[in-house]
């Protein structure tokens, strides 16, 4: 490991850059399931019963606070370091996510350095480096992110055909501390552990001395965690499986048609990696067929639930990248050229999503957070006008401001006529906020909402003198409820 530290500080210099230039956001769990929970367990107002919010998966034990505890703990130092900054609060975080994404970009190099040898790995660490969608996702608060670079921690351990550097025991309890803060990690490593039992002569040896203790001390230790916050025993990993694969309750949230990974979903994360990985599936030796497997068993499993997102195959990206980069090594006459076009090809979409695409639903936060400086705060009450969780919450203001949003919580009891209030809003605006604020004292002082509301409400933001004071850019793509800016309304007063 000797080598590794210049290269360490390079990748750790380069990921905290990456981490500075992804400035926009990408799906709500990125703080509503990481930062919002964490903000909430440690800053709590004696006064205000409702400083910070749980979603509905919180409320029904589908989500355990293992992971929210990682960031707990970092807002707990900043708090006891008087630092409890709204921009540390939101920095802080996302750098240990770089930092932790710069040590799995470098184990990802020393384990093909040492499969293979350092020209491979340096091809290896090249295409993962390149990769437009690593770019966009790896500093990101998402429990996806740190199932990713947990895979690769375990995969630098795993017993794979030649390789010394196997041990069991490390890679099963990351594998272990991967379900537990996304129990769907387990789909990825079940062709892997099986693969690994299959070719271990002590197999009984394996299961009573490694998988037994390691599952035992993290479901434990998982269980204990949840029981201290949630005051009563939850197995949340088995919650959250009955939820999203048993009942297939995740259409809620939209559904795709059967093959959408394997023609949007890989191609789209892939970007121009895709004929290098497939070039590379026919080029690498046999012995990688089983992280090929893992890739395609992964894809499958996941293809037959109707709920699809594109962070969902991320962990797959990694073994995507070993065989991408065999490629790269194997390409004779072509391999600058080659190297050059996958670079220069991510560039555009790793700079364009990360400081462009949706950046206005995090820059809005920053006119809110101004609400919290002066003594008008007690006053102040934000209403925040679009579909579900557009923004982040208290973890980008910091201060018990009264702040509101449209709510969605699916109905888990079967009610056939159920309508959220998010729908209710949009089925008809105008009549919903006529109703909602039918006298002037409960009305907001501050109204936000995107660009393709505006003329529908506009009678009652004239009747009710409220000023458009901010236009924040939000997409060059707006889409159904979703406009291309973000309009800070004030009221008058």
């Amino acid at each position: 490991a000797g080598g590794s530290a210049p290269l360490l500080a390079l990748t750790v210099a380069l990921r905290t850059l990456n981490c500075f230039l992804v400035q926009t956001s990408f799906v709500p769990d990125e703080y509503w399931q990481s930062l919002e929970v964490a903000h909430r367990m440690v800053f709590k107002y004696p006064s205000r019963d409702n400083y910070g919010y749980l979603t509905w998966e919180w409320a029904h034990g589908l989500r355990g606070y293992s992971y929210p505890l990682i960031f707990a703990s970092i807002y707990k130092a900043l708090q006891l370091l008087a630092k409890d900054d709204v921009q540390l609060l939101i920095w802080v975080p996302r750098l240990a996510q770089a930092v932790l994404a710069a040590f799995a970009d470098v184990k990802l190099y020393s384990l093909v350095q040492h499969l293979e040898n350092a020209e491979t790995a340096k091809y290896v660490y090249f295409c993962q480096l390149c990769s437009w969608f690593t770019w966009y996702s790896c500093t990101r608060t998402l429990t996806n992110t740190m199932e990713t670079l947990l895979t690769i921690f375990a995969l630098s351990y795993y017993p794979i055909k030649g390789s010394k550097m196997g041990s069991s025991c490390k890679y099963l309890a990351l594998v272990a501390l991967a379900i537990v803060i996304r129990p769907t990690a387990v789909i990825l490593w079940i062709p892997l552990v099986f693969s690994h039992f299959l070719q271990e002569q002590r197999k009984a040896d394996l299961i009573l001395y490694h998988c037994i203790p390691v599952g035992l001390i993290t479901v434990g230790t998982s269980l204990i965690i949840d029981r201290m916050f949630f005051g009563e025993w939850v197995l949340v990993q088995l919650n959250f499986l009955k939820f999203n694969v048993l009942q297939n309750l995740g259409t809620f949230y939209g559904s795709h048609p059967w093959h959408w990974y394997f023609t949007q979903g890989l191609p789209v994360i892939l970007g121009t990696h895709l004929p290098f990985f497939i070039h590379g599936c026919v080029v690498a030796p046999k012995r990688y067929r089983i992280f090929l497997m893992a890739v395609i068993w992964m894809v499958m499993v996941y293809s037959t639930l109707s709920h699809k997102e594109f962070r969902f195959i991320y962990p797959v990206l990694p073994f995507c990248m070993v065989f991408c980069g065999y490629s790269l090594k194997h390409l004779k006459a072509w391999k600058k050229s080659a190297a050059s076009f996958l670079l220069l090809s991510n560039l555009v979409p790793a700079l364009y999503t990360g400081l462009i695409h949706q950046r206005g639903s995090l820059d809005v936060m920053s006119h809110i957070q101004q609400l919290c400086n002066n003594s008008y705060q007690s006053q102040a009450f934000v209403f925040i006008m679009m579909p579900c969780h557009s923004t982040p919450f208290y973890s980008h203001v910091h201060c018990p401001l009264k702040m509101r949003f449209l709510q969605c919580p699916p109905d888990l009891t079967g009610n056939e006529s159920y309508i959220d209030e998010a729908d209710l809003f949009y089925s008809n605006p105008l009549g919903w906020l006529n109703k909602e604020f039918y006298n002037d004292t409960l009305l907001p002082s501050h109204l936000i909402f995107f660009s393709v509301l505006e003329q529908e409400i506009s009678s009652f933001l004239a009747l009710r003198d409220y000023e458009k004071t901010a236009t924040v850019f939000h997409t060059h793509v707006p889409q159904g409820r979703v406009g291309s800016h973000i309009y800070v309304y004030r009221r008058k007063t």
